[in-house]
């Protein structure tokens, strides 16, 4: 029987009534996520993601906890239809779903740990304010080369945040330093250099400082190992107790994203599709370019959920 990994979205996969779709199918939901998370968080967080508008969303204490639910919603509708992982993986954010879905965190620690992570990481760039970039069309080494560059030059941070793709790598830093380098990754050959309309400057060493505080944070929660294989988003080998998965959400803060890697390793293993499970389609779409010869579904609207349900359900396996 075909193996499924599920994927789960990070900050950027967001939009405007994200999870309507999930409540139309299970209204129970509503009783058992988000209105109890509303409370958790003394924050209208259900509005936000059913009828908040795009620059609502926007600010990254609330994108990181709204894209965290939305996604656990979903994991909930697949799970009712029988759909169950053999590997869990997520993107930055998403890693906190994929250790909800693994039996590492219990799903209301782990929304706590989002809201933090997101309030932490705002004041950062409150701070210093950063930005992010998607470069287009060069490999890592050569973007790795422009950052030393840009650095030199500027004297600012810029740095490679997420390797997400064969030809599609993601810089991080001050913003002077991300305009500079998106101008000269263009002149080196880039086909694009899209400014990225994040919060924060992401997975780069303007967030070193913040580690200490939300290491704080993680040692409150009780965190056990996982049943179920998961791989890290930020260092692609395998988290296998509850000790790896503390160091990995550490980590992560100001840590590289190492995608290709993670994608390239659950197909090494023996993944033969991919599912996105949240809102979005980010991720579906980077493992068709890492993977194109395995399938990828998404379950951000009724439609493509409905079809991930049919494909999936009768043959899924749970390792």
């Amino acid at each position: 029987m075909d193996q499924t990994a599920f994927l789960f979205p990070g900050q950027g996969s967001q939009s405007p009534g994200m999870g309507a779709h999930l409540l139309e199918r299970r209204p129970d939901l509503l009783e058992r996520y988000y209105r109890p998370a509303d409370e958790i968080l003394s924050l209208p967080l259900s509005e936000l993601c059913l009828t908040g508008s795009a620059d609502a969303l926007q600010d990254t204490s609330i994108t990181q906890p709204a894209v965290f639910l939305t996604s656990l919603a979903t994991l909930e509708v697949l799970r009712g239809h029988g759909v169950r992982p053999a590997v869990v993986a997520g993107h930055s954010l998403g890693e906190y779903t994929a250790l909800v879905c693994a039996g590492v965190l219990e799903w209301t620690d782990a929304l706590r740990l989002v809201r933090r992570r997101g309030e932490l990481m705002a004041a950062v760039n409150e701070r210093v304010p950063g930005g992010m970039a998607a470069v287009l069309g060069l490999e890592i080494a050569q973007v790795e080369a422009l950052c030393a560059q840009v650095r030199q030059e500027t004297g600012q941070i810029v740095e490679v945040a997420n390797d997400n793709a064969p030809g599609q790598v993601v810089v991080s830093g001050q913003r002077e330093a991300v305009a500079v380098l998106s101008g000269v990754a263009k002149e080196a050959g880039a086909i694009r250099a899209v400014t990225l309309e994040v919060g924060a400057p992401f997975h780069c060493s303007l967030m070193a400082g913040i580690e200490a505080e939300f290491a704080r944070e993680l040692a409150a929660v009780e965190f056990r190992d996982p049943v179920l294989p998961v791989v890290s988003g930020g260092t692609a080998g395998r988290v296998t107790s509850a000790g790896e998965a503390v160091a990995a959400l550490r980590g992560q803060l100001a840590g590289r994203v190492r995608w290709v890697a993670a994608v390239r390793r659950m197909a090494e293993e023996g993944a033969q599709r991919f599912l996105e499970v949240g809102p979005g389609r980010v991720l579906s779409t980077l493992s068709r370019r890492i993977e194109p010869q395995l399938p990828a579904f998404t379950t951000n609207d009724e439609g493509r959920l409905a079809r991930a349900i049919e494909e999936i359900a009768p043959d899924t396996v749970r390792a």
